[in-house]
């Protein structure tokens, strides 16, 4: 599995990557998880998006990733909101923390970047008996003319194509953009399913924010300095082209939920 290096786009995540919906949490507390109060831990949480806003609905959230640059956009954010998060530098595989003392795990756009049998053992290590697990994932539908746009210019410099990311390109078979095989790996590690849902939302970008929010992405992300921005660049006068500079896009996104809990 190729392993992407969201560090050298971590500036660009922390601007775009704002976006995780509200009713994400209203679909949490309908189906009955509280986070308040709640030791909580968000792996790979990046800049920290997640992390923040579970901590500004009252769960006692620490953070965990391995890349220097996206902990520091994490801590700077954090910090700016007066929000006192702490983060620790560690992957899924070894977060480092303490065992059996957490109430949730939560990781966000996150588990297809993982070594996903070591990662589900840690999971387990760290969470209380009973815990829930939650994986999130969220993506723009390619359902707009910008989209459209934005794929082209892309395929023009990726070598490969434009593969799903991370251990998505290794499945056959998605259901709401996860993996079938996904399911089966944490049933055999003693998760019971609770629920697997999808989210529809919308989020509005102007040309300019659109091209910040590709440059976040895995893509971008495994391109060198000199062919990533030659890409944004072209995508950029693309869409001053196409649109107006001042145009504002609505794009159509979706946020695919499952909520598991570890066999006491």
């Amino acid at each position: 599995m190729i392993q992407s290096d969201f560090g050298k786009v971590a500036e660009h995540y922390a601007r775009s990557r704002n976006d995780i919906p509200n009713i994400f949490f209203e679909s949490l507390l309908l189906r009955n998880i509280m986070l308040e109060g709640k030791k909580t831990v968000d792996i790979g949480c990046g800049t920290g998006v997640l992390t923040r806003k579970l901590k500004l609905r009252h769960a006692d959230v620490v953070g965990v990733d391995p890349s220097v640059e996206m902990l520091e956009k994490a801590m700077e954010a954090s910090e700016k909101e007066r929000l006192q998060i702490p983060y620790f530098s560690g992957t899924a595989e070894a977060t480092g923390l303490e065992s059996g003392t957490f109430d949730i795990v939560t990781a966000m756009r996150a588990w297809h970047w993982f070594n996903r049998e070591p990662a589900i053992r840690e999971v387990k290590r760290i969470l209380r008996p009973g815990g829930t697990f939650i994986v999130a994932d969220s993506a723009f539908i390619p359902s707009h003319s910008v989209t459209d746009v934005t794929f082209e210019v892309l395929e023009k410099y990726t070598e490969n194509g434009l593969e799903p990311a991370g251990s998505k390109a290794e499945s056959r078979q998605r259901i709401n953009g996860f993996p079938v095989e996904w399911f089966e790996e944490w049933h055999n590690h003693g998760f019971q399913f609770r629920d697997f849902y999808r989210l529809d939302y919308e989020v509005t970008f102007t040309n300019q924010s659109w091209v910040e929010r590709i440059a976040s992405v895995s893509w971008l992300a495994d391109m060198d300095k000199e062919t990533r921005l030659a890409a944004l660049q072209e995508l950029k006068n693309r869409l001053n082209e196409q649109y107006a500079e001042d145009a504002v896009h609505t794009i159509d996104h979706y946020c695919s939920v499952c909520i598991l809990r570890l066999s006491k």
